[in-house]
């Protein structure tokens, strides 16, 4: 049922996806910041505040989003803020369905760089421009698509928060060489994992023999060993055919 006896209540909410989160200026605090002002200046009694952290818009399966849509159904706020349109959702038709399915319960979506309003109108100027924004995030996507295609045949690697193990960055963070301390533990554990053992197995060894793993924990973590290692295609050997193709004709001529 439409919420009648709480016309000045509002909810806020927050959403920083996991790539978001290393951004500066964009952090969960800063939106409820600027969301409490508003509802302040507008006179809302906040009813609950709700973050999802770490959680991508382009989907409605958020549990912070779940919960504001139970707390709306439930009757208890007529507004949910949140800074921009697109922390409610990337994909127009989701801001769509969320819209009409709190607006059952007599409670609207309000972003703070809403340039609409409820007016058909308004709905068209804030549509166009969700379309414009979808746009435009896929325009980044396929320029840094190409991009990194482009880093990778000049033989260049895609600096990330560190090396893999048994690498280190060069001087200009665009390659990778030896370190030696490290590569011998890789070619023990590649030798192990040729004479038929298991990770379980390469973990009770390791452990033995004192050899911590690279997140500083005495066991090596199962994911390491078989996954970022032993299945990993950096540690393997690659013929000029196999690369040629992937490079340009100067780094393969290297």
């Amino acid at each position: 049922m439409p919420s009648t006896d709480c016309p000045k209540r509002a909810i806020l909410y927050a959403r920083v996806s996991t790539d978001e989160q290393a951004r500066s200026g964009y952090s969960l605090a800063q939106q409820i910041e600027a969301l409490r002002e508003h509802a302040d200046r507008e006179g809302y009694e906040i009813t609950e505040e709700i973050e999802d952290r770490g959680y991508s818009g382009a989907t409605l399966a958020r549990p912070g989003l779940d919960r504001v849509r139970d707390l709306v159904a439930a009757g208890t706020a007529s507004i949910v803020l949140a800074q921009d349109r697109d922390r409610f959702a990337r994909e127009p038709a989701h801001g769509w369905i969320l819209r009409e399915e709190l607006e059952k319960y007599g409670c609207k979506l309000l972003a703070l760089n809403d340039r609409g309003d409820d007016s058909p109108e308004g709905m068209l100027t804030d549509g166009i421009l969700d379309q414009l924004a979808k746009y435009e995030r896929a325009k980044v996507a396929e320029r840094t698509r190409r991009g990194l295609l482009q880093k990778a045949r000049e033989g260049k690697v895609i600096k990330g928060p560190k090396a893999n193990y048994g690498f280190k960055f060069n001087y200009t963070g665009d390659g990778l060489l030896v370190h030696e301390p490290e590569m011998k533990i890789v070619e023990k554990i590649f030798r192990m994992a040729a004479s038929g053992m298991g990770p379980k197995a390469m973990q009770t060894r390791l452990y033995a023999e004192g050899i911590p793993s690279p997140t500083g924990k005495a066991m090596w973590p199962h994911r390491i060993l078989k996954v970022q290692m032993v299945l990993n295609d950096l540690y393997k050997p690659h013929t000029y055919d196999e690369m040629a193709p992937l490079l340009s004709g100067e780094v393969a001529g290297k």
